[in-house]
């Protein structure tokens, strides 16, 4: 079995890095061939790897693809390579709102070789790193303005439907909370220098903001570098919240600096990995569903943290044994366990 993925990070980018590197130990575990195309971050190439996929001889493509539909890059994906008689499977980010017959359908039907999707449940990240922030910032006493607590929003770009998922469980917990006021939401490309740029105009329009919710780490640290700059101490003057599961992230969170962080979901493309290995030994996850949203964002602390660092700080995911979540392995298995926090036990 022989699988390619199309990633849409670059090579060095820790997210998508660590992404790989669960992927490649799922496919140990599994004896599945696995080959990675980094699309470094210039969208219009992960079409160009379809293209080029399908430009090889037979017996040289793959028998699935893995793909995200970063950017909205998926519908062309697909159309390629259903064209050509490749099985593919959109992981960490489907197809989100676009529930319509265009431009992607649902899975099996337009593209009858899409056979469903994979998502960690993007919402959740959101909310529960904005709401741990909160709280955070309640504990400490910030100043108010008019009674309530600013809180500036800096988000991945306004298309990928799990940056736009991420931005809905953010406003959500600030609707929740009823003493935050949104002052303001901007992208930064999910880009660390972007995230340092927008900021430094933010905290100049916004004297009186004490709160950063960011829809990944790079830009919640671009965030912090900038109030660094200006003289501040994040975690004591201000306070910060980033989404993923880099070393520099988790080691914020121990020291404090970063008051809240929401990860995990990079393991979908090993999730992912597991379903269609069982799929080509004819056991067929559309007993689930074809397009599953799970949760797998876990709200780490300094304990959980620590762990992780211990278990994957390398990014050396061999000690997870993914045949474990296997249907085909495991016959009394009835449905997939996809969240995060087993694997810190």
């Amino acid at each position: 079995m022989s699988v390619t993925f199309i990633n849409p990070g670059k090579h060095d980018e820790i997210y998508w890095l660590t992404a790989t590197r669960a992927m490649q130990a799922a496919a140990d575990d599994l004896g599945v061939q696995l080959e990675v195309l980094y699309a470094e971050r210039v969208h219009p190439r992960a079409v160009e790897f379809a293209r080029e996929i399908v430009a090889r001889p037979r017996d040289k493509r793959p028998d699935y693809v893995i793909l995200s539909n970063d950017y909205g890059t998926g519908p062309e994906i697909l159309r390629l390579l259903d064209s050509a008689g490749i099985r593919t499977f959109l992981a960490f980010s489907g197809r989100g709102d676009d529930k319509g017959p265009e431009p992607m359908g649902a899975p099996r039907t337009q593209f009858h070789l899409w056979l469903g999707s994979l998502e960690p449940r993007a919402e959740d990240a959101g909310y529960q790193s904005a709401k741990a922030l909160i709280q955070r910032a309640r504990k400490a006493k910030l100043p108010r303005v008019g009674g309530k607590l600013q809180l500036i929003a800096i988000g991945g770009d306004r298309s990928t439907p799990a940056s736009i998922a991420r931005d809905e469980g953010m406003r959500k917990a600030v609707a929740e909370a009823g003493d935050v006021e949104l002052v303001q939401e901007v992208y930064a490309a999910w880009n660390r220098a972007r995230g340092a740029e927008q900021s430094d105009w933010l905290y100049l329009r916004y004297p009186q903001a004490r709160m950063v919710w960011a829809g990944n780490d790079l830009m919640t640290f671009g965030a912090m570098d900038s109030w660094r700059k200006r003289g501040g101490q994040p975690g004591k003057d201000a306070f910060f919240s980033g989404i993923n599961t880099s070393t520099e992230a988790m080691q914020a969170l121990r020291d404090g600096s970063l008051a809240a962080l929401s990860g995990g979901h990079f393991i979908a493309g090993a999730w992912a990995l597991v379903m269609l290995y069982d799929y080509n030994r004819g056991i067929d996850f559309a007993t689930e569903g074809l397009e599953l949203d799970r949760t797998m964002f876990t709200l780490f602390d300094a304990a959980s943290a620590e762990r992780y660092l211990r278990y994957y700080g390398d990014m050396d995911f061999s000690r997870v044994d993914f045949r474990h979540y296997s249907k085909a392995f495991n016959p009394r298995l009835k449905r997939y366990d996809f969240g995060f926090q087993q694997l810190l036990k």
